[in-house]
């Protein structure tokens, strides 16, 4: 995907010429494997960093570019969206004290970064999602200004032939739909690379199908998306859901999403992946000038594999197979891509060292996993782990059902330390990250549980949106303090910091817990929801989500003294408003009060993409105003 001349193919011919050299490079590889050229005896890990950029009140800064401006290093590099980065780090060799130079590396890269961030007044925060990210930040707008990620997003609108729908269910339950794949721009992740020989490939990988689970149960931290509580690692599904090109007549088929666990174990090659995903997925890019990976070959060149690479950054496995080329040898690797960034740097490198331990600790008992354990268990262990975390139960060879804590204390953490000593890992490194590891599961405290017990405790005082700041401004602090989130302290509203960043905008004061009704209703339906509910303003809407008036208790009156109620009834539509003056959850709330009092209004319905999110009273505004006499009181004792 770093190839500046990707395009997206748009005709049938560009097609073709890309199949042709797809093909050839899988031919390719399966003869650079046959001859034995693929790297072994020199194991190397990697890591990608994504991170995202925000303002001075933690919400998403569309600053990426200015941000990147400021730096040569060549380290640092785009994402989708304008308020994602990515940083990559050095192959190192899997030994020694690889993992503490690992968090030295990304502790100095990311305050390199964070000093050009500050620098526009923006900084960095790693999350797996941003819980203040909202629907008006998803634009295409903030699409990062490159052609390749244009060409991927058209590339994926034509293949899904309508817009994005997202569903999704925890505490809350979120639907809602998107005209382009800026859903996928909500995740970051922090990618961890394995290098490995051909001939261990097969056994290596399905090993990495059969831990998934509950390595993801111990390293969540997206519980929350769009306000809304879902799932622990909501990223899984937000993913899945963001890149899904199938149409509804796909859903009735087997066909595979781009973003998958897979379907089944691997039997005898590498080859068979990416086998499948070409068999699978229809090309969505591609680079006009690629090199003829069988001509490389007879001249004893090493080919780069260009299109095979282009075509397998569009295919998304959890567990991606992929292809390198380091310091003039081709060699194989798998790329974790289900952790999520955060909760500290230090909590990530322990995520590392759990998977790239339990990785090399495969025990023999384990090299035939694939006839000890259905794979379609190892499946449901990772959906039950991104659904609930450390609550979910898994199957587990020799185990059966058995809690996801302890199968990792007792079963997987064992493994891991017998892995890292295997390879030379110092012994003081093993005892760091892998005793974090063991802390987080004993207490149960994940980034996913710390967010969440946040969230909940602050919301019992304020609404969905001040809580969201205050648990991002949260983990902000806590992050450039690198601790692991075990040890993090709550979050507190006081964290929000000041007024306006609580109460600045619309979205943080409006109510959204609606009452709305449609045109065709009886007057008389909206007067009793009104002294039921004890309210003053209720939305009218159409049957597709639109609003399309305003009824409001000073309307009533006149109806209840004039109306006789005989004969037809009177509808809502007779005396609504037809077109009310609206907001936006952007806006300020002082434009707002001063729409409010130039036009004498009571209200404002609250309107993101034409629909109806939310209502400012001024019941909300009192609240506001009572709240921050409160805070003056506090500050200034004496008044």
């Amino acid at each position: 995907m770093g190839e500046p001349k990707v395009d997206r193919v748009k005709t049938a011919e560009q097609s073709q010429r890309f199949m042709v050299r797809l093909l050839q490079d899988l031919e390719a590889l399966e003869k650079i494997i046959e001859q034995g050229l693929i790297e072994s005896g020199t194991q190397r890990c990697g890591v990608e960093q994504e991170l995202c950029f925000v303002d001075s009140k933690y919400h998403p800064a569309p600053v990426a570019m200015e941000v990147l401006a400021k730096s040569t290093n060549p380290r640092f590099t785009t994402e989708l969206a304008r308020y994602n980065a990515e940083i990559n780090l050095d192959p190192m060799v899997f030994s020694d004290h690889c993992l503490s130079k690992m968090e030295q590396q990304l502790n100095a890269l990311l305050d390199e970064i964070g000093q050009s961030a500050e620098a526009i007044k923006a900084k960095i925060i790693l999350v797996g999602i941003l819980p203040t990210i909202a629907m008006s930040d998803l634009t295409r707008e903030n699409i990062t200004p490159i052609k390749r990620y244009y060409a991927l997003n058209d590339g994926l609108i034509q293949l899904r032939g309508g817009p994005y729908e997202l569903r999704l269910e925890g505490t809350d339950q979120l639907i809602t739909t998107l005209d382009s794949s800026m859903f996928e721009s909500c995740n970051t992740s922090f990618q961890v690379h394995y290098q490995l020989s051909a001939e261990d490939f097969v056994k290596q990988y399905n090993w990495s199908q059969a831990i998934a689970g509950p390595i993801l149960a111990a390293a969540t931290n997206s519980p929350l998306l769009l306000g809304k509580r879902l799932w622990r690692e909501t990223r899984i599904a937000l993913f899945q859901q963001s890149l899904d090109t199938r149409s509804v007549t796909n859903f009735n088929t087997e066909k595979e999403p781009r973003v998958s666990f897979g379907k089944q174990w691997l039997k005898d090659s590498v080859l068979e992946l990416f086998q499948e995903d070409i068999s699978r997925h229809r090309v969505l890019l591609h680079v006009p000038e690629l090199e003829d990976p069988l001509a490389e070959l007879e001249k004893g060149k090493i080919p780069k594999l260009k299109a095979l690479s282009l075509h397998n950054g569009t295919i998304y496995r959890w567990n991606r197979a992929c292809y390198g080329i380091t310091e003039g040898k081709p060699h194989l690797r798998i790329e974790n891509r289900y952790l999520p960034s955060g909760p500290s740097v230090v909590d990530e490198v322990a995520n590392a060292a759990f998977w790239l331990g339990l990785m090399k600790g495969q025990p023999e008992q384990y090299d035939n996993i694939s006839e000890m354990m259905e794979f379609d268990a190892a499946k449901h262990n990772f959906i039950k782990a991104a659904r609930m975390g450390l609550g979910a139960q898994m199957n587990w060879p020799g185990k059966g059902r058995i809690q996801s804590g302890e199968l990792i204390l007792d079963v997987l953490l064992p493994l891991a330390f017998e892995g890292l000593k295997k390879v030379g890992v110092a012994d003081i490194d093993a005892k760091k990250y892998l005793g974090i590891i063991e802390q987080r599961v004993a207490s149960e405290n994940t980034g996913s549980q710390w967010q969440t017990d946040s969230f909940n405790q602050i919301k019992k005082e304020e609404n969905s949106a001040k809580a969201l700041v205050a648990v991002t401004a949260g983990i902000l602090s806590r992050q450039e303090q690198n601790i692991p989130v075990h040890e993090w302290t709550p979050a507190h509203i006081s964290e929000a910091g000041s007024w306006e960043n609580r109460f600045g905008k619309v979205g943080q004061v409006m109510s959204t817990d609606l009452f709305t009704v449609r045109p065709d209703d009886p007057i008389e339906f909206v007067i009793k929801m009104m002294d039921w509910r004890h309210i003053h303003h209720i939305p009218v809407e159409d049957g597709k989500r639109g609003m399309v008036g305003l009824i409001t208790a000073s309307m009533l009156v006149p109806f209840a003294t004039s109306h006789n109620h005989k004969g037809k009834p009177a509808l809502i539509s007779d005396i609504m408003i037809h077109d009310p003056m609206t907001t936006t959850p952007d806006t300020n709330i002082d434009q707002a009060l001063d729409m409010m009092v130039a036009h004498e209004i009571g209200c404002l319905p609250v309107l993101e993409n034409r629909r109806l999110v939310g209502i400012l009273t001024e019941s909300d505004l009192v609240k506001v105003a009572q709240k921050l006499m409160k805070e003056i009181g506090k500050n200034d004792p004496g008044q």
